[in-house]
């Protein structure tokens, strides 16, 4: 039986308001490379939406597990950039919230002895570490290129 603690629930909520916001980011980000003619990153941002939305997915699932009607909530706006280094900048910052938001709820999964909540947020916080990762190698590689 899944548990309904309320902060639980939150956290949930809250995660998964981040990752339609993600969404919304990389796919405003894809429009633009578009724009510019620059295929190959517009590929790699609408990439980035989709395993984004498939973290939502995720989220999603485990609220209706739960009885609860997912809502994403109220997504801030998204910051597209003016060049791929701002781009690949402001995304940074928003898969650092990313990996913070899933290692805060899932040290509290934990404390509360709900693995399953718990292993989900740490899945969460693995693949958006990767991709944290991935994000600041190719910050340092567009500065290299300034």
């Amino acid at each position: 039986m899944m548990r309904n603690h309320p902060r639980i629930i939150g956290f949930l909520s809250q995660a998964l308001n981040h990752e339609y916001g993600a969404v919304q980011q990389y796919l405003t980000q894809a429009s633009l490379c578009t724009l510019w003619g620059l295929e190959d990153w517009a590929e790699n941002f609408h990439k980035e939406s989709r395993e984004e939305l498939g973290h939502a997915d995720l989220l999603s699932q485990r609220l209706l597990l739960m009885g609860i009607a997912p809502t994403g909530g109220h997504l801030r706006p998204p910051r597209p950039g003016r060049d791929l280094l701002e781009m690949v900048s402001h995304d940074t910052l928003l898969e650092r919230a990313a990996v913070d938001l899933y290692a805060e709820a899932e040290a509290f999964a934990l404390r509360l002895r709900d693995p399953e909540a718990a292993a989900l947020f740490a899945r969460l916080r693995g693949e958006e570490e990767d991709h944290l990762r991935h994000l600041q190698e190719q910050c340092a590689a567009l500065e290299g290129r300034a």
